[in-house]
């Protein structure tokens, strides 16, 4: 069975995807089948789990009642449903989507200081991820685009802790608001500000190789050269060519070293695998275990791979 073939049998998530991105195929026919995602599957079954509230497990980023003893942070809370969800292709015009933002923007409250959820709290990695999701779904979130726009750091990208005192950026809150602010982008055209903020963002991953340190050409984290799914906040080599590819960008000479670790990851079968599952409570996986082959990781690849190998 080939790699296309395999892909076409996993949920609509994939077979979206799979039609748009690696066979051009009609835009009627990918809308078709990205509409089951409503009604099919890993979609059906995370909207199935929303509160009557509009949250999912009862918070913003963690579950409500949520005390911090798990072994690792839960990812059923809201904020981390509604990005699935986004990954997944919900159309933001369905139904179920209209329904489940209007909730959310009613009546969830960040844990941070009780702000509203589209209003965004303080950490630009949470930012951006509300930028992202909030922009694709169609809520206005200028005022928190405004917001991360001010706190872009001297070497280009962002970092959490620098409320903390840090000036140096970090790799996974940079590509959390360089996803954010080109879901902007794309929902309102952006802006040279945007632009701005999004190259510079750009440019502290590349001069960097996308997962090296630029002082001394180490690598930054073993677990950037791992391939995860779902990557919450998380940053990885795919998660970061990806974005450049659906960017629209050119390839860029810096890549290259980052693409052949992801060419390399691929299987005699022409597949890849699930690398890493980031430890947490879950509402149900989305693929069979670390080490199994990923569909997730795999549709990925291969458009990763035909965007850089098209331009050789």
């Amino acid at each position: 069975m080939s790699e296309i073939d395999w892909l076409l049998e996993g949920d609509p998530a994939i077979r979206w995807q799979v039609r748009r991105d690696l066979e051009d195929a009609p835009a009627a026919d990918v809308a078709a089948e990205r509409a089951r995602v409503e009604r099919e599957g890993w979609g059906t079954r995370l909207l199935a789990l929303e509160d009557p509230d509009g949250l999912w497990d009862g918070g913003a980023c963690f579950p409500g009642g949520y005390t911090g003893e798990e072994p690792a942070q839960p990812w059923t809370a809201t904020m981390h449903t509604l990005q699935t969800l986004q990954l997944l292709g919900l159309d933001p015009a369905s139904d179920s989507a209209r329904r489940a933002i209007a909730l959310v923007a009613a009546n969830c409250r960040w844990e941070h200081d009780g702000q509203r959820y589209f209003d965004g709290e303080v950490e630009p990695c949470i930012n951006g991820r509300t930028i992202e999701t909030g922009a694709y779904f169609g809520v206005d979130v200028s005022a928190v685009v405004a917001r991360v726009l001010d706190e872009r750091l001297e070497d280009g990208g962002w970092n959490c802790e620098a409320e903390n005192g840090s000036v140096r950026s970090s790799f996974d809150t940079t590509i959390n608001v360089l996803d954010g602010l080109l879901a902007f982008a794309r929902a309102t055209g952006g802006s040279a500000e945007v632009r701005a903020a999004r190259r510079s963002g750009e440019e502290y991953l590349l001069e960097r190789g996308l997962f090296r340190r630029r002082s001394t050409g180490d690598v930054v984290d073993a677990a950037y050269l791992q391939l995860a799914f779902p990557y919450y906040w998380h940053y990885d080599v795919l998660r970061a060519l990806d974005y450049f590819r659906g960017s629209g960008a050119a390839p860029d000479p810096r890549m290259a070293e980052a693409v052949e670790v992801v060419r390399s990851a691929r299987r005699p079968d022409g597949r890849w695998a699930l690398d890493r599952i980031h430890p947490g409570r879950v509402h149900f996986q989305l693929e069979d275990g670390e080490g199994a082959p990923s569909r997730w990781n795999t549709l990925r690849a291969l458009r990763v791979l035909a965007w850089w190998d098209a331009a050789a």
